[in-house]
């Protein structure tokens, strides 16, 4: 959310609350990018900069242990037409499967048991819906579980999910919007847990693992082992010219940060209790975590694994449901099971970073996929409250 004022980097805290110390000293490791299957690729498909699409072309195949890609029939039905915004009605809470904001969080998308939706924030509306359980092409119902959107481009991720799910919850379909059809899929071996776009990646997780794919020929370029992960946690860095991706660890309250541009592993031992929630800076920069105990918040450096900052967002026991840095990387929100959002200030000097000095170019092999394409050192400064 965007450059705060000059500020040296706040101390740990002195007084963590008994039940979530301070974190060990990190751990660090080097692990070189795993060499993918070399295999001939078609050209990618063109991405349009707005929501109404472009033509894609066919993509290749390839298949590894436990996933496989595949591109749909060049004479798929078209869905139902794209909605409107006026006129139309909210999704009910019932029918609300998920909810996603698109990389600049100009837009967010909704999945719902008959289809998805996307809308812009400001000013708010409905841009367009797709109703795939009319669609009537014997593909299932309509429920998508996960819509993952690229900035606004016309290409979108789509899983299946609720009681009757469009697509089977175990692939990744890759929609393009301007040929209101699928040109791709994913296909693994158990449930999708979460799916996460850049420009050049895709990155699919599972429960206990993570694929990251090459968005232009689907090789995949790397694979994750992790900790169960049933909520699909997973972020990655937007800031062309780096790639830098956040996953929980192997071990209990352990995260892992993948410097894919400087080919170095970072493991952050972040709470003593398993991690609950954790968001990345769009820079890759900032990382923040929270742990299933819920009371505090902690900020670290992304590149050298050190802790800058901790916020408590209270006393009592609260399941965090979302993190999110501004766009100066000078306030961080946090959003929880009490009803409330907490707004902190961010006492950081971001400029002492190490990790804002300029990374290496992407590395061409990363994973596969189709084509395309407070109280203690932050100040609570806004809380709000539903009615």
């Amino acid at each position: 959310m965007a450059t705060p004022a000059a500020a040296p980097p706040a101390p740990p805290n002195p007084n963590p609350v008994p039940d979530d110390p301070p974190p060990q000293q990190e751990e660090e490791a080097t692990e070189p990018v795993q060499e993918p299957e070399t295999s001939s690729s078609p050209p990618p498909p063109v991405l349009t900069t707005s929501i109404e699409p472009t033509p894609s072309g066919d993509e290749g195949s390839e298949s590894d242990d436990s996933s496989s890609v595949s591109s749909a029939a060049s004479s798929a039905p078209a869905p139902a037409a794209a909605g409107g915004a006026a006129g139309r009605p909210l999704p009910a809470a019932k029918d609300l499967l998920h909810i996603s904001f698109n990389q600049d969080y100009g837009c967010f998308a909704a999945g719902t048991k008959s289809g998805f939706r996307i809308y812009n924030c400001d000013p708010f509306r409905e841009i367009f819906r797709r109703d795939l359980a009319a669609e009537g092409d014997g593909s299932g119902g309509g429920g998508i579980g996960v819509v993952e959107m690229l900035f606004r481009c016309n290409i979108l991720a789509l899983v299946g999910g609720g009681d009757n799910p469009h697509y089977p919850p175990n692939k990744v379909m890759i929609w393009d919007d301007h040929q209101s059809r699928c040109i791709g899929e994913l296909s693994f071996r158990s449930p999708v847990r979460g799916v996460r776009l850049r420009r050049d990646r895709i990155i699919v997780v599972l429960e206990n693992k993570i694929f990251v794919y090459n968005f232009a020929d689907l090789k995949l370029v790397h694979q994750i082992e992790t900790a169960p992960n049933p909520k699909g946690l997973c972020a990655v860095s937007q800031q062309p010219g780096s790639i830098v991706l956040v996953c929980p660890g192997a071990q209990k309250g352990q995260v892992r940060v993948e410097h894919y541009g400087a080919r170095k592993t970072k493991f952050i031992n972040a709470h003593t209790s398993r991690v609950a929630c954790f968001a990345l800076s769009q820079d890759g920069r900032l990382i923040a975590t929270a742990s299933t105990k819920g009371t505090l918040v902690r900020i670290y450096n992304a590149a050298e694994g050190n802790l800058l900052q901790e916020v408590r967002r209270g006393a009592d026991r609260a399941e965090i449901y979302s993190l999110a840095f501004s766009n100066n990387l000078q306030y961080l929100s946090v959003s929880s099971d009490k009803g409330t959002i907490h707004v902190f200030n961010l006492k950081i000097n971001v400029g002492s970073t190490t990790n804002d000095k300029p990374m290496p170019a992407p590395d061409p092999e990363i994973p596969h996929i189709s084509p395309p394409l407070s109280f203690i050192k932050g100040k609570r400064v806004a809380e709000i409250f539903p009615l």
